[in-house]
């Protein structure tokens, strides 16, 4: 069995109470990490919590936090560090799906869209980076979309805040690379989510294949899947990898 190296790390997931930041958390927690995770919803998150502490027996920390907002940005870092002493991972994973026409899209949704997917990554690894320094390095992964490389019509202003966060990404990355704090970003595409099945009309499967019909895979992803990558690429088996922009879409996206 591969040792990732991960047994008593600390991290720090945003959005982790569904989806993508919950199957991270369980997948981090189940090779010994200690996963603080945050969500707007403090008895939604606590059942998350419950939820990965008995299918993996992990130390999980439930902080309820609305990561648009600096104020809980700092809450949340503090409450993580007062229970373990510091930082070794972040997960920008917080973020809603935000689609329209660039007419459709006024000052307000521009605003909102990038105080969650931008500011709110720019915020968190401001705050995590001295604790990432204090314990000689640690490992930044930013959750963008294919979007955020090649974007399609109507797809903002996501798309445009995805961008800046793949920008972000390299631009950390090539800063603090010295200090072995790595920075990766990891652009979706779909994945079965409670996101994506809100979506749906109908027969929730036959909704997926429908999907899958445009992904040369040839099938929708699991949130597990991703909960895998992030296992490895913040693991002591990905340490010459920075400033990359992972694809997890199946092969649907337009860029490499």
């Amino acid at each position: 069995m591969l040792d990732l190296g991960l047994d008593g790390k600390i991290a720090i997931i945003t959005g982790g109470s569904d989806g993508l930041g919950h199957a991270a958390a369980e997948r981090l927690a189940s090779e010994g990490a200690r996963v603080g995770i945050c969500a707007r919803r403090q008895g939604h998150l606590e059942e998350a919590a419950m939820t990965i502490r008995k299918a993996t027996g992990g130390q999980v920390l439930a902080r309820a936090a609305d990561v648009s907002r600096a104020r809980d940005c700092e809450a949340l870092v503090a409450a993580v560090v007062a229970q373990w002493g510091g930082v070794d991972i972040l997960l920008n994973n917080a973020g809603t799906s935000a689609a329209a026409g660039f007419e459709e899209v006024d000052d307000a949704a521009w605003q909102t869209d990038l105080d969650l997917k931008l500011m709110a990554a720019v915020r968190m690894c401001r705050l995590v980076i001295p604790h990432m320094r204090r314990r000689r390095g640690g490992s930044i992964v930013n959750v963008t979309t294919v979007g955020g490389k090649a974007p399609p019509a109507r797809s903002l202003p996501t798309s445009v805040s995805r961008a800046a966060g793949i920008n972000l990404t390299k631009s950390l990355a090539n800063e603090y690379a010295a200090e072995n704090i790595r920075v990766n970003t990891i652009c979706i595409g779909l994945v079965r989510t409670a996101q994506v099945a809100r979506l749906a009309k109908g027969d929730l499967e036959a909704y997926y294949q429908e999907l899958a019909k445009g992904i040369p895979l040839g099938r929708v992803a699991h949130a597990s899947e991703f909960g895998d990558l992030i296992a490895f690429l913040t693991s002591e088996r990905a340490t010459y990898i920075t400033g990359t922009a992972i694809n997890f879409d199946g092969g649907r996206g337009m860029t490499v």
